[in-house]
């Protein structure tokens, strides 16, 4: 009998093992998220101005023949701080993308007559709009390629894209990398209003754009921009 054992066991072990599974107990598991809440809290001042650094452009706001003024959202900063730009003699031009507008349909759009609104609340005289059908590609890039076109049509050799603070980066890197080689000088002027670099985590809506705009941003990078032909 103990001679079978034997026997069975020396064949077992071929085949078959035990080992020893140590397993974290949900005492463990509750207090090392408590620490991480707390790390994460304690030092949210840092990384929060981190990660709202990172989706500001650099401000670059030279001399340039143009400002061109990102009106996907319809923002009113967007057009007073191309105005105090244009005070400044930094730009005498204002060029503003309709997006989802064909050439045709320009003069009868919404979207013109909002932004003569807003032009004109911000004293922002003659401003230029530039159709900007819709095609199937990502909009910013889309509005880069269409805006390439007539920028190069009318002989201009220099913008400043005007645009909100937390999507400004992201802008930047697509219209530089559509326009500068087509001998376009891209410079950045972003805007930022009540949501800032410093407070952007006090609202709920602060947390949700900032949130967007580093999703958003990591998509172009990793995927959208290393694709431009």
């Amino acid at each position: 009998m103990i001679r079978s054992a034997v026997s069975r066991k020396a064949w077992q072990h071929h085949f078959f093992y035990r080992k020893e599974v140590w397993k974290t107990t949900w005492k463990f598991k509750l207090a090392a998220l408590l620490l991480l809440v707390i790390a994460f809290a304690s030092t949210r001042k840092i990384w929060s101005l981190k990660l709202a650094q990172s989706l500001v452009c650099a401000e670059t706001s030279g001399p340039s023949d143009a400002l061109l003024l990102e009106n996907f959202d319809s923002d009113y900063l967007v057009f007073e701080r191309a105005e105090a730009l244009r005070r400044a003699a930094v730009a005498p031009r204002a060029l503003v993308p309709m997006i989802g507008v064909r050439e045709e349909d320009l003069s009868n759009s919404y979207q013109l007559v909002f932004a003569k609104a807003m032009a004109r609340m911000a004293r922002l005289p003659d401003i230029e709009p530039v159709a900007v059908p819709n095609r199937d590609e990502p909009i910013s890039l889309n509005a880069a390629r269409q805006i390439r076109d007539v920028l190069v049509s009318k002989n201009v050799k220099s913008i400043i894209v005007v645009t909100p603070g937390f999507r400004s980066r992201r802008s930047f890197l697509v219209y530089d990398s559509v326009l500068r080689p087509a001998g376009i000088r891209v410079g950045c002027a972003p805007v930022l209003g009540t949501k800032r670099k410093e407070n952007w985590t006090v609202t709920w809506h602060g947390i949700q754009d900032v949130t967007e705009q580093f999703v958003k941003l990591q998509y172009y990078q990793l995927w959208v921009l290393r694709n431009i032909r």
